[in-house]
């Protein structure tokens, strides 16, 4: 890879793809299901594959891998067969199959730019795995598939998807509530060992060249970018803790942000080497905001944020005039089962009531 791969453009490519998310749902009255494919049998895939089978209007109809035995042994090990799953032994065999609606993506982020294009001129619906492409020119072209093909594209993180991001935001944007936002501090870190470290596709810079930045630190971005309702920022430091494995790619990472007009500085922390943390801040003229576990809430069915509203010290400052509020959002399906139903609403939007891919 270019040595500049890891340079602070790095963090500005992940910064300007999130700017292209697509998110929005639009519900039709068609009961007929999305037929999902899966392209690739990532240990993330067991987790879709649940999902879509979850929720109530798409079903598992596809799944491809690189050899029909590993298709085969992951449906088996993940309880998928039925009647109607088809078995493929190739990627393009499930692109030419004219009865698959949508494929999700979890290849490694250097067959994004090909299969992805590929999907998309074969008029399949594209939930992409992230970090989406290796830099800003990859994710254009894909981008511009989709848009010549008339197919949604949309960004396979969970996270915005569950009711309680939506809860968030809205008491974030509630300006008597919390003000201004002025800073924000992020981090998505895990040290899943030396295994990991030394045969994981994402240390491989053939594989997934942005290793934590672009796994863990595609998180951090994305919660920042979301807290600031996508505002484009002005400057990135990388701050001088980069750590690389010996084929050059990051295991650990942090940054700084800073927007001038607003006057709001963002931080955030990513690291391979560093126990879990799921940790997004979120600090306000007039209000903190707190989340433990935003990537992955501690419970499926249930997650809560803590809300400080207002807060002044007491009299000779021996306490404070309010504790932090925990608001409590209870979920229906994972997060992923949202995602997975929105993003089928989309589709069905498209194919139904011929309506436009959402841009959002």
């Amino acid at each position: 890879m270019p040595p500049n791969i890891f340079s602070p453009l790095s963090i500005s490519t992940i910064i300007k793809i999130h700017q292209k998310k697509k998110t929005k749902s639009t519900m039709s009255n068609d009961e007929t299901p999305i037929r999902f494919g899966i392209i690739g049998c990532a240990g993330i895939a067991r987790k879709i594959s649940r999902a879509i089978n979850l929720s109530p209007n798409c079903t598992l109809y596809a799944l491809a891998s690189r050899s029909i035995e590993k298709a085969h042994n992951f449906a088996i090990k993940n309880n998928l067969f039925s009647d109607s799953l088809k078995i493929y032994g190739n990627y393009s065999e499930i692109l030419d199959d004219p009865f698959v609606d949508a494929v999700y993506m979890p290849l490694p982020t250097t067959f994004h730019l090909q299969w992805a294009i590929l999907a998309a001129e074969k008029k399949k619906h594209l939930l992409l795995e992230k970090p989406t492409a290796l830099n800003v020119e990859e994710l254009d072209k894909i981008l511009d598939a989709c848009d010549k093909n008339g197919v949604q594209f949309m960004d396979a993180s969970m996270w915005y998807h569950h009711p309680r991001t939506g809860k968030t935001k809205e008491m974030i944007l509630d300006s008597n509530l919390f003000g201004q936002v002025k800073a924000i501090h992020s981090s998505s870190t895990y040290a899943p060992g030396q295994e990991f470290l030394e045969n994981n596709i994402r240390v491989k810079p053939d594989l997934d060249a942005l290793g934590a930045l672009g796994d863990a630190g595609w998180f951090c971005i994305g919660s920042i970018l979301w807290a600031m309702n996508q505002t484009l920022l002005m400057t990135v430091t990388v701050l001088p803790n980069v750590a690389r494995n010996s084929a050059g790619v990051i295991l650990t990472c942090s940054a700084s942000l800073y927007w001038e007009k607003e006057e709001t500085v963002a931080t955030f922390y990513c690291s391979f080497i560093a126990h879990e943390t799921m940790n997004l801040r979120v600090y306000g003229s007039n209000g903190t905001c707190y989340l433990y576990d935003f990537i992955i809430p501690f419970e499926e069915d249930s997650a809560s944020f803590n809300f400080t509203s207002s807060a002044k010290f007491v009299d000779l400052h021996i306490g404070w005039n309010v504790k932090p509020q925990v608001v409590e959002v209870t979920s229906q399906l994972p997060q992923e089962g949202y995602m997975i139903q929105e993003f089928a609403d989309l589709v069905k939007a498209i194919k139904v009531s011929r309506s436009k891919p959402e841009i959002k």
